[in-house]
């Protein structure tokens, strides 16, 4: 049946950067949809919190502390998975900052700190989560990427999250591509504008850059959190088994013009 297509029962989720914003909000609709979690973060404290939170929901929930950036803490992270389950079927790398400099102003340090957990971090923790799951011959990871990744925002400047953006999306496709023969599904989802962390406080004040983004947005109005949960279960589960490689822009509608 259609619907046990979609069934996480017993699935292991990694999914980075998930102690708050659309990392919490997908590993919640993991968890609905039967997958035990993991909630790997360097905020450990909001991470448990988040951890305690999602077990509420009839699976095994766990927090590990972890830096995309750091290659050692992530190798030890999923030494801890592989303890706990024994095994990953998803992996969604979700963490992610951004950086609002005009480029001429930029200092190099700004530059490589976007681009080390945006870009970088996506690579270390799938080349290492990677090799299990192609020791397992199987698994599905799922890049956030962003509609930054395919075109330019205005009117704030962002060229390095810009930069870092399109570089997971070509990084998934050349991931895909050499990763299929494993049985291993490497998909992104690219956002636009979501009401959650950083940019929340800009929508509930209406404050005057918001005007800009919604409309240049067809469908008028920003994403909310819960908005990402489908996409997700859909690309982690068996009913997206003949998709790899492919860009899922939910940005309603901001890339179609």
């Amino acid at each position: 049946m259609l619907q046990e297509k979609f069934d996480l029962t017993n699935h292991c989720s990694i999914i980075t950067g998930a102690a708050q914003g659309l990392g919490e909000s997908m590993a919640r609709g993991l968890a609905e949809a039967g997958s035990n979690i993991v909630i790997a973060d360097i905020n450990i404290q909001k991470a448990r919190q988040v951890a305690s939170e999602v077990g509420e929901l009839g699976v095994t929930a766990i927090a590990v502390k972890m830096d995309v950036t750091k290659k050692s803490e992530i190798d030890d992270m999923v030494t801890t998975v592989m303890d706990k389950f024994g095994k990953i079927d998803v992996l969604i790398n979700n963490a992610g900052i951004v950086k609002t400099i005009d480029l001429i102003d930029m200092e190099y340090q700004d530059w490589l700190d976007v681009i080390n957990v945006n870009l970088n971090g996506v690579f270390l923790v799938s080349q290492s989560v990677g090799k299990v799951m192609i020791g397992q011959k199987r698994g599905s990871i799922i890049n956030i990427s962003s509609m930054s990744g395919i075109v330019v925002n205005t009117p704030q400047s962002q060229s390095s999250y810009n930069a870092s953006k399109a570089g997971v999306i070509m990084l998934t496709k050349s991931m895909a591509s050499e990763w299929a023969q494993y049985n291993i599904r490497v998909n992104t989802i690219a956002p636009g504008y979501m009401n959650v962390g950083d940019v929340e406080p800009y929508f509930r004040e209406k404050r005057g850059i918001v005007k800009t983004w919604l409309s240049m947005t067809p469908m008028g109005r920003p994403g909310e959190p819960d908005e990402l949960q489908g996409i997700a279960v859909y690309l982690a589960s068996e009913a997206s088994s003949f998709v790899t490689g492919g860009v899922f822009s939910i940005d309603g509608g901001y890339t179609i013009w």
